[in-house]
């Protein structure tokens, strides 16, 4: 364990961090999710500007990587695009 107290907050910081990180991706993988499995175009286009919101917010906090975020927008674009 460790013994000076400046690691020890250490430890304490990262493990909220990466419990508070840990929460942001699963809902934002749910919510890309949901958004996949949609069929109606109109109820797709109303949720895409939030997951596209949700993705670019994790991506600016290094959640997830800034070419991740990229990736999924683009597809979840084309996705919705496709529906008619």
């Amino acid at each position: 364990m460790a013994n000076h107290q400046s690691s020890e907050k250490r430890i304490r910081q990262t493990a909220t961090r990466n419990a508070r990180n840990r929460y942001y991706a699963k809902t934002a993988r749910n919510a890309v999710k949901k958004l996949r499995n949609l069929n109606e175009k109109a109820v797709a286009l109303e949720l895409l500007p939030k997951v596209v919101s949700m993705l670019d917010k994790l991506a600016k906090k290094n959640v997830i990587h800034a070419n991740k975020a990229a990736n999924l927008k683009s597809k979840l674009a084309l996705h919705v695009n496709k529906l008619v």
